[in-house]
């Protein structure tokens, strides 16, 4: 593997406005408005308004372009627009694209959205229910046929070899839904809003795809957020502390597939994340010890795990314990599973909180925050931090 030197982008952008619809099971409106009021509340909460805009970054996934949106929310001129692949896996890379663009001057204020209707309109957890002929769905031919027709039933096939591995039983995964729940429980924007559970809970929920069980799936959510990324220099006069990227990273993992790798030597890892976490590290200068809070990518429970091996957090087998003694704060939101299912983007949301010390489940003097982008699928992370 080849060696390199840490990257120029650290420290020159940072987010300096977040902004969310409600988040609901049937939002009673299209998609473009929600991402036209997650967008206008962004600008709102970093004192910016429509016409400082002249970028826009989103997910291939979603449905309301960056001209629709450009023009429906008062933006005039787009200098730069941007779009990213593989599902949850394109969020931390949205604000990387928007940092790369402020860092070089292609533009000065970026906004990255995500808004659908995933619960009242496309159920993503309902699977492959058709799709058009392309060299990247090819792959499902080799798994569909069998039944693997959710990503349910995906994660479940490493999740039982990572079980296996480790000699474990899927209790273990119950650990990090009752973190998330918890949290979830005292988020009044949370879903789960005041509705905790126990590790008991987890054990009597019903089966999904052994050795999931349903609260080991995030939830399905209608709603949009949205993220303003502009230049550290200009960050430090407006509105809110600044959350500065420390660090920015994308990663895809030698015969990666979106979530069904199957055919690589070892199935008890991501090593996606890992090329993340690498490049993370190496391009900040930071180690584990030094994150204060994780938010990582929970769209099933035992990805989280895997991620807090591949990060380093500890070894490989070790994370459910790591997560039962509270070894890190996280997912200090409720995560995926308690606040909203967003395809990550609520997650840099409570990131930046964190760093401005807003956030409901305050960790003290938190100076640095992991964020990570969807597991199984090609992905991104970043590392957020304050402005010293």
């Amino acid at each position: 593997m080849s060696v390199r030197r840490a990257d120029a982008l650290g420290g020159r952008a940072a987010v300096v406005g977040i902004g969310a619809t409600e988040f609901s099971k049937d939002s009673g409106r299209s998609e473009l408005k929600l991402a036209v009021e997650a967008v206008r509340a962004a600008l709102d909460d970093a004192g910016l308004t429509p016409a400082d805009v002249d970028g826009l970054v989103t997910f291939t996934m979603d449905t309301s372009p960056e001209i629709t949106v450009a023009q429906a929310a008062g933006i005039g001129e787009l200098s730069f627009f941007s779009r990213v692949h593989y599902g949850g896996g394109a969020a931390c890379a949205t604000v990387q694209q928007a940092a790369l663009a402020v860092a070089c001057g292609v533009a000065d204020v970026v906004v990255c959205y995500r808004a659908f209707n995933e619960r009242s309109g496309r159920r993503f957890g309902s699977g492959v229910q058709q799709r058009e002929p392309t060299a990247e769905g090819a792959a499902l031919g080799w798994n569909l046929p069998f039944g693997l027709l959710t990503p349910a039933s995906w994660v479940a096939m490493a999740a039982q070899r990572y079980l296996d591995a480790h000699g474990l039983t899927p209790d273990a995964f119950g650990h990090v839904a009752v973190t998330d729940r918890r949290h979830a429980a005292r988020n009044p924007a949370a879903y789960f809003y005041g509705k905790p559970i126990t590790l008991a809970d987890h054990a009597a929920s019903r089966w999904i795809v052994e050795p999931l069980r349903l609260l080991d799936c995030c939830q399905e959510t209608d709603g949009g957020q949205a993220i303003v990324v502009t230049s550290a220099e200009r960050a430090r006069d407006l509105r809110r502390p600044p959350a500065v990227i420390v660090a920015a990273a994308q990663g895809a993992g030698r015969a990666q597939e979106q979530m069904t790798s199957f055919y690589r030597d070892d199935l008890t890892g991501l090593p996606e994340m890992g090329v993340v976490a690498r490049q993370l590290w190496r391009s900040s200068g930071l180690a584990p010890s030094d994150i204060d809070v994780g938010i990582l990518y929970d769209h099933f429970t035992p990805f989280v795990l895997m991620q807090l091996e591949e990060f380093g957090f500890c070894a490989p087998g070790e994370a459910a314990a790591f997560v039962a003694a509270d070894a890190l704060p996280l997912n200090t939101h409720g995560g995926q599973l308690g606040e909203a299912y967003l395809h990550g983007m609520n997650g840099i949301a409570e990131a930046v909180r964190q760093i401005r010390g807003s956030s409901v489940n305050q960790v003290s003097g938190a100076a640095r925050t992991l964020v990570t982008a969807g597991t199984g699928v090609p992905t991104s992370g970043l590392i957020l931090g304050t402005d010293d």
